[in-house]
């Protein structure tokens, strides 16, 4: 398995890491408990080292099945990356995100917040959910607009100090917020959105960070599934699966998508591999971009992941798929 260096950190990370989002149940509908943690097992097994995830992710019940997962590992095997700024147990602090449900499906606000003493905060209580004395990567969720960003990684500094974790990241942040983080403690990587068919982060977020040597872990490089093509027109989603009112998944756009998914599916054929592992492989191949976090909720899917990184595809493979891409509109 290749590894990949995080930055000017001495993290490295395989070109795919577990993304452990859906496996926390909120926004995803539900999840079998044995099937997740036999995802984990899965992924790790077929070599993949890193796992992503994030206080809120079923508001730490993601971190807790990765603490149960890797129950009996070594843990300098496995790099654990969470994130902290998004708050739906500190009051009425910072600016509301969103309402979302909690898991007994009562309506709360999600607050950024990503004050000092809430980072530390925080922190403990991701050590105490994962069950580790460290985090390897400690990332920003989104930005907090009531807290200056060298106040908030002037905590994540001094949590490095302490030793209760390796590296700085962030998530979700301009390059004008990244130069102000990296200038306070460096950063090891960054976490935008990016997909075939998400490339905003090509004019910006991604040059940033080839320049100051910051790692980019993209997220949604199967664009939250629509790029498996498992998702045809007329799709009915499970109930509390944010997909369904996500403008992704609009008619026009899953038609679209569909109609790429055709023209590439050749590529995917001559390679003996799914769609969704030559998108993976495809997104592991761009200019910048260090890994790729790809969810998975039962074994089947964390094999798929895994066996994506060992998809060689050549120079022709990629400008067949880029001429392709260049016809693709999407309605956002």
């Amino acid at each position: 398995m290749e590894y990949r260096a995080l930055g000017q950190s001495d993290i490295q990370v395989t070109p795919v890491i577990f993304g452990a989002w859906a496996i926390g149940e909120w926004m995803w509908g539900p999840q079998d408990h044995n099937d997740a943690i036999d995802a984990i097992h899965t992924a790790l097994d077929a070599g993949i080292n890193a796992i992503d995830t994030a206080a809120v992710y079923g508001f730490g019940r993601s971190e807790e099945l990765i603490a149960e997962a890797l129950q009996g590992r070594k843990r300098e095997d496995v790099v654990l990356l969470t994130k902290f700024g998004l708050r739906w147990d500190h009051g009425k602090k910072g600016t509301v995100r969103f309402e979302t449900k909690d898991m007994d499906g009562n309506v709360i606000s999600i607050y950024t917040y990503s004050h000092p003493d809430s980072v530390i905060e925080e922190c403990e209580r991701s050590l105490k959910r994962l069950k580790t004395d460290y985090i390897d990567v400690y990332q920003i969720h989104r930005p907090d607009e009531t807290t200056p960003v060298e106040e908030t990684f002037g905590a994540v500094a001094k949590l490095i100090e302490q030793g209760k974790v390796r590296a700085a990241g962030v998530s979700n942040y301009t390059p004008e917020r990244m130069t102000r983080a990296n200038a306070v403690t460096p950063l090891a990587s960054s976490q935008p959105p990016y997909s075939m068919v998400l490339r905003d982060a090509e004019e910006d977020v991604l040059p940033w960070c080839r320049e100051n040597n910051v790692g980019v872990i993209v997220y949604s490089p199967l664009q939250r599934g629509l790029l498996t093509g498992k998702i045809k027109p007329g799709h009915v989603f499970a109930e509390g699966d944010h997909r369904a009112s996500n403008k992704f998944f609009a008619p026009k756009n899953v038609e679209t998508v569909n109609a790429l998914l055709d023209r590439i599916r050749p590529i995917a054929e001559a390679h003996d591999a799914t769609l969704a592992q030559l998108v993976i492989a495809w997104t592991i191949r761009q200019p910048g971009v260090t890994a790729a976090l790809v969810g998975a909720r039962n074994t089947k899917q964390a094999a798929e992941n895994a066996a994506a990184t060992r998809l060689t595809l050549t120079d022709d493979d990629i400008a067949q798929i880029d001429q392709h891409l260049a016809d693709v509109t999407i309605q956002r």
